[in-house]
């Protein structure tokens, strides 16, 4: 099956989207823990290393898989991609 030009864009943008997403999860996931003790000051009253660990990660969790659907919902419709299912 030959690849159109349409479809290494597509499938181009797919992985930039990918690859920063996974830098955004490394960073919230690893870097706060890591720089914990750095990170010690206070947010809504808690040390702020304590509160993204125990509510920030999750709500960063969330958005990451809300804008990575709506960002491919998009690519997809423009690259005339989408399933079919309305």
């Amino acid at each position: 099956m030959q690849r159109t030009e349409n479809h290494r864009r597509y499938w181009r943008k797919n992985l930039v989207v990918t690859a920063l997403l996974l830098l955004v999860w490394f960073v919230t996931t690893f870097g706060v823990s890591y720089f914990a003790r750095a990170l010690s000051f206070s947010f809504f009253g808690w040390p702020f290393s304590f509160w993204m660990g125990a509510q920030g990660a999750l709500l960063v969790y969330g958005l990451i898989v809300g804008f990575y659907a709506w960002y491919m919902n998009r690519l997809d419709i423009a690259h005339d991609a989408a399933d079919g299912v309305d």
